[in-house]
């Protein structure tokens, strides 16, 4: 296939609309079910390259969980605890194979942002991962392969019409890569800058003690952070983001958005929001949108009268301020933050700080550089300059 007629572009008025390869040639992909559309395609695509760059980077089989053109989450393949389980909604399927622990993870550590996501899978699509997909809300999936039982299962998804694409993994794109905008043809060079664990040599604070796993997870944000609308950044913890700050057009903002979405997902962790009495009946999203109202600072709407009968057993007690800030203070630790270009003041240190942050990773270049390494070197923070920025439109 040279070329696929797609539906519509961004938005239905926007026709006609196609895809196909630069060179004139086959394109890539095969559509096995479904029909993607013009937005799907690039979430799809943004995706595959992020997967395959964390496989490439760490060894590990890789997911990540794609909304209007920025990963919601990203992940490898490690294994879950069993908090980590219950609060991704996979305790019940027992135990997952590495690509499916790589999903749960992807998906489950911003679920909210997650719902309607774009799959992108490092490697053939097995059934344990099929599983956690099938059952969650979710437009497409990419992968270079699915076993027969799997893509069976997920064809059954959406009445039938679910996307599913299959991705040549020997695909090598043109160097030269172009974008139009208002009838006017960009080219630039392909991104190829290769992130690896000697990437973060370049450490320039007095704590320079940057185990393994912290290189691993530096790896994680960057090359997120590498296919996420800029500005952007990204916090990381044993191999899966935990908060990605996008498209902000200011810094600290980047960061306030990831650390407070890391925030969330610690304290879904938390025996308050663990022990919450929901009704058996009450679907996964919908237990999402209660916790997301009951960590943050709107909880009253879930419980004022009224609200709280339609998802709870019982009234839950308040998740008092106070309380959430000790249990973050307690656990949030050994957190990773990337930055895709530099902190130009260090007020991103104090409040990556607040969230556990004690590694970071940003290009450096900044004027104000002896700043930021001043406050991180405050608060015993490893900081790695890797010299180069990392913007994505």
């Amino acid at each position: 296939m040279k070329e696929l007629e797609l539906k519509y572009g961004c938005n239905p008025n926007q026709k006609p609309s196609k895809i196909y390869a630069q060179d004139g040639g086959e394109l890539p992909v095969k559509i096995l079910n479904g029909k993607p559309g013009y937005i799907n395609f690039l979430d799809a695509l943004n995706g595959w390259q992020l997967v395959s760059e964390l496989k490439k980077a760490t060894g590990l089989p890789a997911a990540t969980s794609f909304k209007h053109v920025s990963p919601a989450g990203a992940a490898v393949g490690l294994p879950l605890s069993d908090v980590e389980a219950k609060i991704y909604w996979v305790d019940d399927l027992g135990e997952l194979s590495p690509l499916a622990a790589a999903y749960a993870r992807a998906r489950g550590a911003d679920r909210m942002s997650s719902y309607g996501d774009f799959i992108a899978l490092s490697d053939v699509c097995d059934v344990s991962a099929a599983s956690i997909i099938k059952r969650e809300f979710s437009d497409g999936i990419i992968a270079p392969g699915y076993e027969p039982e799997a893509l069976e299962m997920l064809k059954d998804k959406k009445k039938g019409t679910y996307a599913i694409i299959e991705m040549d993994p020997n695909y090598v794109p043109p160097q030269i890569e172009h974008k139009e905008v208002f009838g006017i043809t960009f080219e630039q060079g392909r991104n190829e800058l290769d992130i690896n664990k000697e990437f973060f040599n370049n450490i320039v604070t007095k704590n320079k003690e940057l185990p393994d796993q912290a290189r691993i997870d530096m790896s994680v944000a960057m090359i997120t952070l590498k296919y996420t609308q800029s500005n952007s950044v990204c916090f990381v913890k044993g191999g899966q983001a935990i908060g990605v700050g996008a498209g902000q057009q200011s810094r600290i903002h980047c960061t306030r958005l990831a650390g407070q979405k890391a925030d969330n997902w610690l304290l879904r962790q938390s025996p308050q929001v663990l022990n919450l009495p929901f009704k058996e009946e009450i679907k996964r999203a919908n237990r999402d949108n209660a916790i997301d109202l009951y960590i943050g600072e709107d909880y009253m709407d879930v419980l004022r009268d009224g609200e709280w009968e339609k998802v709870f057993t019982e009234k839950p007690p308040v998740f008092e301020k106070e309380a959430k800030e000790a249990w973050i203070k307690e656990y949030a630790k050994d957190v990773v933050c990337g930055s895709d270009a530099f902190f130009p003041f260090s007020d991103n240190v104090e409040r990556a700080f607040r969230s556990g942050v004690k590694y970071i990773a940003q290009p450096g270049g900044s004027i104000r550089d002896d700043e930021v390494i001043a406050a991180c070197d405050e608060h015993g923070i490893v900081m790695s300059f890797t010299g180069i920025r990392l913007f994505h439109h």
